[in-house]
């Protein structure tokens, strides 16, 4: 397989809702299945070429499907996606609070769930899409989206708590207490849940499972630890905690997602390196 990225951020009007732009390039690519993993982002992804093959939704009831421009929420649990042949596609890494703000979609309602970006924007899908295919190059197509974003962005509404509240989960790679994290704001555990789950779509404690299995799939890649040591570092129980989680949140043991995933899995696609909201 030959393949070639490129990473940049959005406009600076943009970046309390979009973390950065991929563009990826590849042909000649081995034919099966690749594992969409629940990350701190939302995603918008456009595809230039053929449709995208989700296999598998996040849910256990949306239907597998072929998308031209998918957008997903948060998840807790895998998306399987065929691979092979050539791929081309835009890639944009949402903060949940993007969603509302440039997509004018719900991330409750996007939760676990997959959805064409024209049933969001209409004809307005179409029109990015043709744009995106004009541009020649991956700098002109970033800027196709900063234009197609500001213009379609509007004010939201974002309660300092909650966006307090995962910056804490972040910074802590999930590792703090939901009961702890209210106190600190002064609320219940349930008015935060409620609160956090009405805002970005997924609970406090869902949150915090993805952010650890996040930093878990990094220091795998990074760093090459022991399981053992990885479950440590990332404050599971054990390595059996780890492992349970593991097959929930990306369908496979950890030994597993070594041996089929990882080495098909590009620099961009673990989130992690910021903790905005």
């Amino acid at each position: 397989m030959s393949s070639t990225y490129a990473v940049a951020p959005p406009a600076a009007v943009l970046r309390s809702f979009i973390s950065h732009y991929v563009g990826f390039c590849a042909h000649d690519v081995m034919p099966g299945i690749d594992i969409g993993l629940p990350s701190r982002h939302a995603h918008l992804i456009i595809s230039l070429g053929s449709p995208i093959d989700v296999l598998q939704m996040p849910n256990t009831i949306q239907r597998a499907g072929r998308l031209r421009a998918l957008v997903s929420g948060l998840h807790d649990a895998p998306a399987a996606v065929r691979r092979g042949g050539s791929q081309e596609i835009v890639h944009v890494f949402l903060l949940p609070a993007g969603l509302r703000a440039i997509l004018h979609a719900s991330p409750a309602e996007l939760t676990s769930h997959v959805v064409e970006l024209s049933d969001l924007w209409g004809r307005a899908a179409e029109s990015l899409i043709q744009r995106l295919s004009a541009a020649a190059t991956w700098e002109l197509r970033f800027a196709v989206l900063d234009n197609a974003f500001v213009r379609a962005l509007v004010p939201i509404q974002r309660h300092a708590a909650v966006a307090w509240a995962w910056r804490q989960l972040a910074a802590r790679h999930g590792r703090m207490s939901i009961g702890g994290l209210a106190r600190g704001i002064g609320w219940t555990r349930q008015h935060l849940t409620h609160r956090f789950r009405a805002e970005l779509g997924v609970g406090p404690k869902t949150a915090a499972r993805i952010f650890r299995f996040e930093r878990a799939c990094r220091l795998i890649r990074d760093r090459r630890l022991r399981l053992v040591d990885v479950a440590a570092a990332c404050g599971y129980h054990d390595q059996p905690h780890m492992t349970r989680e593991w097959i929930a949140l990306a369908g496979c043991t950890p030994r597993t997602w070594i041996a089929t995933e990882l080495p098909f899995l590009q620099d961009y696609e673990l989130s992690g390196g910021d903790h905005g909201e």
